[in-house]
């Protein structure tokens, strides 16, 4: 029964995906489907708020009638980025507790810090991997069963401590330092 249990809420696992790419959208979509996750992409930051009815407009779904698990963004998008995405979404009475992901192809450290600081449970550097969506899925499953033994859906879920000594910064910072070398021999060496 605890397996049918799983399949179940694995079935009910709501994505909302946001990335103004089209290629980058359907990307996230397939890979989220191939996990069995119920997505909904969107365009734009503008569009999710919609989505979420947090744009302040009657016709907007309301966020009782439908419950999102995740939100996955992209960080560079025109109008309304994934960081100003994330600062709305957090400091919502309603949906400050749904984990936000934030997405980007660019590696910038002060940029990953920043959407830390601001509640992204994590930062993902594209091209986004089947192995990272998988890893999202089993942690935010997990988390549900965590709150379901203890009673209570309301605790914050944390899909991984990401300070800045985490693996995940740290592991960011030797692409920086081997950027940097590349750079630096790339200067050193004559031109012909």
């Amino acid at each position: 029964m605890g397996s049918d249990c799983s399949s179940i809420v694995a079935e009910e696992l709501h994505v909302l995906a946001v990335d103004d790419s089209l290629v980058d959208r359907k990307v996230i979509e397939r890979l989220l489907k191939i996990s069995s996750c119920k997505v909904t992409a969107v365009e734009s930051g503008r569009r999710a708020l919609q989505y979420l009815g947090l744009d302040g407009e009657k016709s907007s779904v309301g966020f009782d009638e439908l419950k999102v698990n995740l939100i996955m963004t992209d960080y560079s998008m025109p109008g309304m980025t994934g960081y100003e995405l994330l600062k709305k979404i957090k400091s919502s009475s309603k949906l400050r507790e749904v984990p936000v992901v934030v997405m980007s192809s660019e590696n910038v450290l002060a940029r990953i810090n920043r959407c830390l600081e601001e509640g992204a449970e994590e930062f993902l550097v594209k091209p986004v991997k089947l192995s990272d969506v998988m890893r999202l899925r089993d942690i935010i499953l997990q988390g549900d069963e965590n709150d379901e033994k203890k009673g209570s859906g309301t605790g914050k879920r944390k899909l991984q401590d990401l300070s800045p000594t985490s693996s995940l910064v740290r592991d960011l910072t030797p692409l920086k330092s081997a950027s940097a070398a590349a750079q630096q021999s790339c200067l050193k060496r004559p031109r012909l």
